[in-house]
């Protein structure tokens, strides 16, 4: 029993060296959190950058992401590689599958987002999720390609074709007010988010700094429509 606490120990103190965490950068594993120490004379522009979805990648996307029947080529795709800070001041490993025309928009937010230690909970594939839109929103997980329909349409949704991005979700939700007066919040249990008059964390206005990006490259918000607000929602056509 103590040699197997021991072991495990040893093992956890290892993976935290920053030897350790040089793997993690080198494989991307994406999710995981890094010290700023294992940055320390580490070329950043391999951290902040986009290329050709990578084979890894898109046998995790098969049937999930990129569904059969998939009107998007695979070439038209870039895997972007970005940092990102979560709200526990932690160094994150963060993943997107995007156009390939907004591939270096992202490279560029990201950086300034980065370096302004705006923080972001989550930044792995819809596939860890199943591409499954609503699961991914309630783990407030930052995505971008997601071949599905705008709901209860044939119409593609602009996440089809790697052109929107949705941040923070779950702090950001869906919302659309009815004939009747009632909300509808997706997903429903970002309820309380849903009133914007309030403060919170990953909360993003006009006066946040991730708008402020989006929209100096020419993306709209979602949360300046009118007959909805998508508020996690950034697109460029």
């Amino acid at each position: 029993m103590t040699d197997g606490n021991q072991q495990t120990a040893s093992v956890t103190e290892k993976d935290q060296r920053p030897g350790g965490e040089r793997t993690v950068l080198k494989n991307w594993e994406a999710g995981k959190t890094i010290s700023s120490l294992t940055l320390r004379g580490y070329d950043l522009n391999k951290c902040f950058m986009s290329e050709p979805i990578p084979d890894r990648v898109f046998e995790r996307m098969q049937g999930k992401s990129y569904k059969k029947g998939c009107t998007v080529s695979r070439e038209s795709l870039r895997y972007v590689k970005v940092l990102h800070w979560n709200d526990k001041g932690k160094i994150c490993l963060g993943e997107l599958v995007c156009h390939k025309s907004i591939a270096n928009d992202l490279v560029e937010i990201f950086k300034t987002l980065f370096a302004k230690k705006y923080p972001i909970e989550r930044m792995v594939l819809i596939d860890n999720y199943d591409a499954d839109d609503l699961k991914s929103m309630e783990a407030n997980n930052t995505s971008c390609f997601n071949f599905r329909y705008v709901a209860g349409t044939k119409v593609p949704s602009n996440h089809s074709y790697g052109k929107a991005i949705d941040l923070n979700p779950l702090y950001n939700p869906y919302v659309r007010k009815g004939a009747n007066g009632k909300k509808t919040v997706s997903p429903l249990s970002a309820r309380r988010y849903a009133d914007r008059s309030k403060d919170f964390k990953y909360k993003i206005d006009r006066n946040d700094l991730a708008y402020k990006e989006f929209r100096k490259r020419g993306f709209t918000w979602g949360g300046g429509w009118k007959r909805s607000q998508d508020y996690q929602h950034f697109e460029k056509k």
